[in-house]
């Protein structure tokens, strides 16, 4: 269902919301279930080398799937701002249906050798492709249907989802440990059960989205004839804007991906938790860190955007390294919840509303573009190598300089954040 220009109404407003977010939930399941499970699958498609060797190896391909994202994020970006958001939506969770479903039946290192990690590859980089284009495609469909005044409200239902997909996956995780699968029967094969999950729910995913409404941003561009003839061309039109995306999303996307995807395998590998309590820490400070994003989306809808992001760029500065530095030292599992949660509200000052202030600074014609490309861009450099860093860093003997590396990062984006203008009373979308 597409609505027509200017006939949409708050039923179908909130309908569309509703499954341009689920449709995202399931989206970041499917990915970020790699990341939880790899401390089970990384024996099966590596030769036997010391842990952290083999959860490097699969960092680096959790990475590759960060560093194909500027590709998907190309693709379709255009293709979202030439045939619609709902149109984008619907191809990306179809793609990352095929990546879960390979990745199910992907064969081990001891049944066909080196080729194992090459199909493993193979299915990172589909679901890298499908993700680029997520991320554009969904901010600017979430920032477009939302009304002005709670703009910044519903758009963090954006990350609400994306770490309502990571909760899943590590619900996911918790609910095999301690219900149903011994460590050695996921091993074995348990591992493959949550990947035949995201491959099933991205199925209902396409049945939601098929249902959306279309926004007026872009039905108002198609009617008028103002569609991208050349997409690329016109976002160098507006690189400053696209300077300003990669800026104000390196830092935040380092300290999320570090607080979020790295911290099980910190928490095990470095603290010396158990993996089911590394499992327990992480679950619950996601769900609570998933709770605070509207709260904080509300909240830049009051007092703008920009004071909300310089006071992530403030406090992440000045604490990660003390947080970071705690973590390490303590051998309390509740400490270590306790810092993570800490940690976790600061990150919300950039999570709950950088989708927003990113579609605010585009015009409609490239709007999925210009989000897509330059926040895919910093993604791959900063946040999806941030495990594969912080385990080399660990390996050198050297772990301590991570923690510097992601204050310095916080730190450039905070520079950022106080010399760009409040996009709340510069919105573009207020001008389509």
């Amino acid at each position: 269902m597409s609505a027509t220009l200017g006939t949409i109404t708050v039923a179908q407003r909130l309908r569309s919301i509703f499954s341009g977010s689920v449709g995202n939930l399931i989206e970041w399941y499917d990915f970020y279930v790699y990341s939880f499970f790899s401390l089970y699958f990384a024996k099966a498609f590596f030769p036997k080398e010391n842990t952290t060797a083999q959860l490097m190896n699969t960092a680096l391909i959790f990475a590759l799937g960060f560093i194909v994202r500027p590709i998907g994020a190309w693709l379709m970006g255009a293709y979202a701002d030439r045939h619609g958001r709902r149109a984008a939506l619907l191809l990306g969770v179809t793609l990352m249906c095929g990546g879960s479903l390979l990745i199910a039946v992907c064969p081990t290192y001891a049944s066909v050798g080196a080729v194992a990690p090459f199909i493993l590859v193979a299915a990172r980089l589909l679901q890298g492709i499908s993700l680029g284009g997520e991320y554009g495609a969904s901010a600017t469909y979430l920032s477009e249907i939302a009304t002005s005044k709670h703009r910044g409200f519903y758009s963090s239902f954006q990350y609400v989802t994306l770490i309502g997909g990571q909760l899943l996956a590590s619900l996911t995780l918790l609910a095999l440990q301690r219900l149903l699968l011994s460590g050695a029967q996921l091993e074995a094969w348990g591992w493959r059960i949550p990947f035949v999950v995201g491959a099933l729910l991205a199925l209902g995913g396409v049945a939601l989205r098929r249902n959306m409404s279309e926004t007026d941003a872009f039905l108002r561009q198609e009617t008028e004839g103002k569609l991208a003839k050349s997409p690329l061309r016109d976002l160098w039109a507006n690189r400053r804007a696209a300077m300003i995306v990669v800026g104000l999303t390196m830092g935040g996307t380092l300290a999320f991906y570090t607080y979020t995807t790295y911290m099980p395998k910190f928490l095990t590998n470095s603290v010396g938790l158990s993996r089911d309590t590394a499992t327990l820490i992480s679950t619950v400070s996601l769900f609570l860190y998933m709770c605070l994003q509207p709260l904080v989306g509300a909240l830049s809808d009051v007092v703008g955007r920009r004071p909300v992001l310089i006071g992530f760029g403030v406090f992440g500065t000045i604490f990660t390294l003390p947080i970071l530095s705690a973590m390490l030292a303590t051998k309390d599992a509740f400490t270590a919840f306790l810092l993570l949660c800490a940690a976790l509200v600061i990150v919300s000052g950039y999570t709950a509303i950088n989708a927003v202030v990113k579609a605010e600074l585009f015009p409609a014609s490239i709007r999925a573009l210009g989000v897509a490309l330059p926040y895919a861009l910093a993604v791959s450099l900063f946040g999806g190598t941030a495990e594969y860093v912080a385990l080399w860093l660990k390996n050198a003997g050297v772990e301590s300089l991570f923690f510097w590396y992601v204050t310095a990062c916080i730190a450039g984006s905070l520079a950022v954040y106080v010399l760009m203008a409040d996009t709340r009373k510069t919105s573009l979308i207020d001008r389509d």
